[in-house]
């Protein structure tokens, strides 16, 4: 397999959710499949969440990692002994490029502490992701919202709160999963997700991604609806990044061709080097 894009979001077992996680097994599977460039952009998370006791989503590992009250407090990130992977596997993959990387979860309610962690290294990708909305005095997953909130409702939250979160000077480059929400749309009982029932909000947080300067993430955990992307391009999004999400190594770079088809139809275009962003051409 050949000419693929960068994966520029992977997991490792250097990320606190990833329990089947492997840098070293990425980038053996990263080598394999002919990846030239891949970035483990391990998650940086502060805000806490109430554990499901019950459902689909209720897990032992969770409840154990919970406090007494049920809350989740995400671990602080290692970045020394990060890095040391980083250089470790950089020596024992001399024909992969390996970049470093960070996803910053709701990066716009802590600047401080990403301040501080971002200080502690060179990291080359670093993305901005919207994981968690209020839910009464606390937060929540999507995958925990939707059983008791208007699903349609929900995603407009979330798109409104995209731009708020781009607003500022925070230091990541790349919005990640626009679509995140969509991973558990319930589908069962709402019937199957239609983009363009929220144009205008899609629309209005593409329009501030790419007002920021920033590049939009074809996440590949799920195939991103062509439609949203051709937004992107009709709003002036400059560049795309590609990053599968994986938190296992057999998952690293799927569905990459298809996507890299989809961005080419869509008016975007590789850069000199495979670790650059795809860039928009008009």
């Amino acid at each position: 397999m050949t000419n693929l894009p960068a994966d520029s979001h992977v997991h490792s077992e250097w990320s606190w959710d990833t329990l089947t996680g492997s840098m070293a097994g990425s980038c053996e599977r990263a080598v394999e499949i002919g990846l030239p460039v891949i970035a483990f952009t391990e998650h940086v998370d502060h805000t806490s969440w109430r554990v499901p006791a019950t459902g689909p989503y209720a897990s032992s590992e969770l409840t154990a990692a919970a406090d007494p009250d049920g809350l989740l407090h995400p671990p602080a990130f290692d970045a020394a002994g990060y890095l040391a992977a980083i250089e470790h596997c950089r020596e024992r993959f001399p024909g992969l490029r390996i970049l470093t990387g960070l996803e910053i979860g709701e990066p716009h309610w802590y600047r401080e502490q990403i301040a501080k962690i971002l200080a502690g290294g060179a990291f080359d990708r670093v993305l901005g992701s919207l994981h968690c909305l209020p839910d009464g005095d606390g937060h929540a997953e999507p995958w925990a919202l939707f059983p008791h909130r208007d699903p349609a409702g929900l995603v407009r939250e979330y798109l409104a709160e995209i731009p708020r979160m781009v607003a500022g000077d925070d230091p990541f480059a790349v919005l990640a999963h626009i679509d995140y929400p969509l991973r558990f749309w319930p589908a069962d009982r709402s019937g199957p997700f239609d983009p363009a029932s929220f144009e205008d909000e899609f629309r209005y947080a593409l329009r501030a991604t790419a007002e920021s300067g920033r590049a939009l993430e074809i996440n590949t955990r799920i195939p991103l609806d062509p439609t949203i992307l051709a937004w992107w391009h009709e709003e002036g999004g400059p560049a795309v990044s590609f990053g599968s999400d994986a938190h296992r190594p057999e998952l690293v770079a799927h569905g990459f061709r298809e996507a890299a088809a989809m961005a080419d139809a869509y008016g975007f275009r590789p850069g000199r080097t495979p670790y650059d962003l795809w860039s928009r051409v008009d």
